[in-house]
């Protein structure tokens, strides 16, 4: 190859990669656009909102929106704000995610290491529960915690999220363990390890990448759920999602929309920073399972 035509392709890939960049740098601004009139007008007067200009930046730049959003804006029937339906979230999520991550690794587990007649079916079962529809379980799952005394609770809630997370915990630790080496499991055997022993010394040591895969799906699943924590949670145990919609639903006096910006962007932060903070183990985790060998 010439020097020119070396010189002509080296221009073209950059200006490729120019093209590529710009693009991509568009579509991000354009995605993040909403984002950002959100954090805007949060920090606005309300006076500064009501007068029409919502994309411009705060003349009178205040934090009181926020104060108001988490511990004042009347949600129900005192003017708690949003701080102890946050906390319930967090007393909500952390369980449901820690069990249900737990019992999926225990699934994926015995579906590729301990085989039973029928395990096939078994899975597939777990599976096909991953497309089952929020509306469908409703009433089943309201009848159930009726009967085992939990209906309106935050253990009522931890339960649902438990159930509906164990199939897809299930599906990504039974594909990542069917990539580990089954001998390994069949020498701990011969040597005298047990069911849990080789549980807890041999597969968890190794399952950090699609536990951190699980961990990010179910946090973000159940944290950003309204149909459960609207239909099965009582006043006490609503969760962040569900006193953000009575917020912004709130019909009587003047609409605080800075304030709304706020309660918006305080629900969503906890998600935003474990995608954040994790986001790039996400892909690693799901591409570590995906090949055998």
């Amino acid at each position: 190859m010439s020097v020119a035509t070396q010189s002509t392709a080296v221009r073209t890939g950059r200006a490729g990669r120019a093209l590529i960049v710009t693009v991509l740098i568009f579509f991000a601004l354009f995605y993040l656009l909403p984002l950002g009139v959100m954090v805007i007008n949060s920090l606005k007067p309300l006076p500064e909102i009501t007068g029409g200009n919502m994309m411009a930046l705060p003349q009178e730049p205040t934090l009181e929106p926020w104060r108001s959003a988490w511990s004042t804006a009347q949600i129900g029937v005192q003017a708690t704000g949003l701080k102890p339906y946050f906390l319930n979230s967090i007393l909500m999520v952390v369980p449901a995610v820690a069990i249900s991550t737990m019992l999926g690794a225990l699934n994926g587990y015995v579906l590729t290491k301990w085989r039973f007649p029928g395990h096939r079916w078994v899975f597939g079962l777990l599976l096909f529960s991953c497309f089952i529809p929020f509306q469908i379980v409703l009433i089943p799952m309201a009848r159930l915690l009726g009967l085992m005394g939990l209906a309106g609770s935050l253990p009522g809630l931890i339960l649902v999220h438990v159930v509906y997370g164990i199939g897809f915990s299930t599906l990504y630790f039974r594909n990542y363990y069917a990539a580990f080496p089954t001998e390994l499991v069949r020498a701990a055997m011969i040597d005298g390890a047990g069911f849990f022993r080789i549980f807890w010394r041999i597969m968890l040591p190794v399952s950090g990448p699609i536990a951190v895969v699980c961990i990010i799906w179910q946090f973000t699943n159940i944290w950003n759920d309204f149909l459960f924590g609207v239909s099965f949670a009582g006043l006490d145990a609503m969760p962040m999602t569900v006193a953000l919609n009575n917020l912004v639903q709130s019909s009587t006096g003047v609409r605080e929309y800075n304030v709304h910006f706020a309660a918006a962007i305080l629900a969503a932060l906890p998600t935003l920073i474990v995608y954040i903070v994790a986001g790039r183990y996400f892909v690693r985790g799901l591409m570590a399972g995906s090949v055998k060998g």
